[in-house]
């Protein structure tokens, strides 16, 4: 690996280090603090943490197409990670509650490019220098890791818990900078701005696994907005909420490190079966209602489940679709997880909890995971008879 490639790496790795430390220091402390300082109920939280998901539903693929067309994906994400940053500032005006509902719109319309536009950047320069894309997107994780157990020790002290929005502001800034010199891959040929959603829809075994990530991913990301109100039901305090969800987020370090090789050993499908299997297990754990201890012990089942699915799930994306539309898919794919699935789980957890409590939302994330496993498993069927197929001509 020469000078440019090494320095590539590092700004790839710092830029997930500095976006991901944003979206850990907002999003999941974000409902405790609209619950004890707006003193919103569980529906009203439910609806202003749904709406973010919902819009992005419709604004990744735009801005999948946008950069596919464009073929500058390292400039919009410069612009919407500051724009970003800027806008998550207007929580801290919470009322009226037509205005927390219309910052929760507006910053999703901008923060829905970050993820799957910094992914589709890494996943095809790492493609192209023969890198591992695991081991960069790690630094997502230590960064929202040790944002969450700051931001849960700073909420307590004199700084208070409107210093979550400061901190996503300013962290979004220094990933704004880093975004500008990351590097762009442009297609051979530049697709028409809606052909790529075309060419898509058509395909079999991307549209299955779009519904596994629905399932499967889904409620992983809703549990950010609900996990926080879990650990308190449980005796948890700002700090201990802090700590959970940093030894569930660290977790996911080891895993990411060892997902290219265990990809190699196994196979995508059956590390997105096993992934989905672990999550499973969590909700099932939480359900159940445990000690505080046994929250702290299983929460780096996150790690197995979080760690494995991420890698396996872009590796396949990319291996089952056309390159010229990689950024449209990865949107589109993220749309899905970050979007719908994120959505439909924190909309409607937001509904059970209100009506049956915190531990009842995961027994119905556990229910969806059934579901993804079953569809993983008919995905991995179809795949046998495909490669059979291909076998005997």
């Amino acid at each position: 690996m020469d000078k440019l490639e090494k320095g590539n790496i590092a700004r790839l790795k710092s830029f997930y280090l500095f976006s991901f430390f944003a979206v850990g220091s907002l999003t999941p402390l974000l409902s405790v603090y609209l619950a004890n300082v707006a003193e919103l109920n569980g529906i009203e939280i439910g609806f202003i943490m749904s709406v973010g998901p919902m819009v992005m539903i419709f604004f990744q693929p735009i801005w999948g197409m946008i950069c596919d067309w464009s073929g500058k994906p390292a400039k919009i994400l410069a612009l919407t990670s500051v724009l970003t940053g800027t806008i998550g500032l207007g929580y801290m005006l919470y009322e009226p509650y037509f205005l927390l509902v219309s910052v929760a719109v507006v910053l999703a319309i901008f923060q829905s490019a970050i993820i799957p536009v910094s992914d589709s950047i890494t996943l095809q320069y790492t493609t192209r220098i023969h890198a591992d894309y695991g081991k960069i997107r790690l630094y997502g994780s230590l960064g929202f890791g040790v944002a969450v157990f700051m931001m849960g020790k700073l909420s307590e002290s004199f700084f208070g818990p409107s210093i979550i929005f400061y901190v996503f502001f300013i962290t979004l800034l220094l990933a704004a900078f880093l975004a500008l010199y990351l590097p762009e891959e442009r297609a051979q040929r530049k697709p028409k701005l809606l052909n790529g959603i075309k060419e898509l829809l058509v395909m079999k075994r991307f549209i299955i696994f779009l519904a596994v990530t629905f399932l499967i991913f889904g409620p992983n990301l809703a549990n950010n907005v609900y996990y926080g109100l879990f650990v308190e039901a449980r005796g948890g305090t700002y700090t201990g909420i802090g700590i959970a969800f940093l030894l569930a987020v660290l977790s996911e370090i080891p895993f990411l490190r060892m997902a290219g090789s265990s990809i190699l050993k196994l196979g995508l499908l059956p590390i997105t079966l096993l992934a989905g299997a672990a999550s499973l297990i969590r909700w099932l754990i939480y359900f159940l209602e445990p000690s505080l201890a046994i929250v702290y012990v299983s929460s780096i089942i996150q790690g197995f489940s979080l760690g494995l699915f991420i890698p396996a799930g872009l590796q396949y994306i990319r291996e089952v679709v056309p390159i010229h539309i990689t950024v449209t898919a990865i949107t589109l794919y993220s749309a899905i997880g970050n979007g719908l699935g994120n959505w439909f789980c924190t909309f409607f957890g937001g509904i059970i909890m209100d009506r049956s409590g915190i531990y009842m939302v995961y027994l119905f994330f556990g229910f969806l995971a059934v579901l993804g496993l079953i569809l993983t498993v008919c995905l991995m069927v179809i795949e046998k008879q495909k490669w059979a197929r291909g076998k005997s001509l």
